[in-house]
């Protein structure tokens, strides 16, 4: 009888262990080396030699390995999070919710500090050849978005369009380009004639002369957004949290803040993106889905 009872609770447990999330899948809680997950807003290389200086900060504060990972998209960044194939990762405000979604161990735990905030804008742009002098002219244009889970190249944006009447695909045809630098070339090309991107990641292609202000110009700014949240898993141990944690709100390096356009790091938390999600019911947007 105890014997049976014995076969069948271990019947239970390895039934219940094949149908566990994988965000169920235990992390190594103190390993020797970490990967961080950077966002492929740009350039794969371009992003990975920028944060040389991060990387090399971090190896001397928490006195490991670090490697930097840039995935293809956001949804395989969200995955690898998701399966524990990261131990940090630097997401945008909605793929971090998106990410929450899919592994909600993963903690928020700190925003670059910008202008004296922790907090950044979306802006709508437009080609200037386009006749376009606000967004209810964008009706019956091409507007041009990065990626499908980016939060300020499509989320912020499209909210704004909707808010002036403007809806995808009835009013304009929507065009996914993969990434901020993408949004403001085919714009100034004139192949789309609006697009949305981050305010920060534009006025620095102005400052590199990769955007012409001649050329392109901003039909409108979003309100404040949380800045783009770093993040750990959940399973790490408590003490190797406080030091990455620590590592990012003493940082006053120079030339690593410089490298990250940071004045430096501020605390956040889960709750700080509540906003985002309330955009995302706005929109009925499946956060669960849009991550696969």
């Amino acid at each position: 009888m105890c014997r049976a009872l014995r076969t069948v609770s271990l019947a239970i447990q390895v039934c219940l262990l094949a149908t566990a999330p994988l965000w169920a899948q235990k992390v190594n809680p103190n390993p020797d080396q970490l990967r961080v997950a950077l966002l492929p807003d740009e350039n794969a290389s371009t992003v990975i030699k920028n944060n040389e200086p991060l990387k090399l900060y971090l190896e001397q504060k928490l006195g490991k390995k670090v490697e930097l990972v840039v995935t293809t998209d956001y949804s395989s960044m969200i995955e690898a999070m998701r399966r524990g194939r990261i131990e940090m990762a630097y997401f945008g405000p909605l793929s971090y919710v998106m990410a929450k979604e899919k592994a909600p161990a993963i903690e928020a735990f700190a925003a670059q500090i910008q202008k004296g905030s922790a907090t950044y804008r979306s802006v709508l742009i437009a080609n200037t050849q386009s006749g376009l002098r606000d967004l209810k002219d964008i009706r019956g244009k091409v507007v041009a978005f990065g990626d499908p889970a980016s939060t300020s190249s499509h989320l912020i944006p499209k909210s704004a369009l909707r808010a002036a009447g403007l809806t995808e695909k009835v009013d304009y045809q929507e065009q996914f380009v993969g990434n901020h630098d993408a949004v403001a070339l085919i714009v100034q090309n004139g192949k789309a004639q609006a697009g949305g991107l981050s305010e920060p990641i534009f006025q620095a292609l102005v400052e590199k002369k990769v955007i012409d202000p001649a050329r392109v110009k901003v039909l409108q700014a979003s309100k404040p957004f949380p800045n783009y949240p770093w993040t750990l898993q959940g399973g790490l141990a408590p003490e190797l949290k406080e030091k990455i944690r620590r590592a990012f709100y003493e940082l006053k390096d120079p030339v690593v803040l410089k490298t990250l356009k940071a004045e430096g790091f501020a605390p956040v938390q889960d709750k700080d993106y509540d906003g985002i999600r309330e955009l995302g019911r706005i929109l009925k947007l499946d956060f669960a889905s849009l991550a696969k």
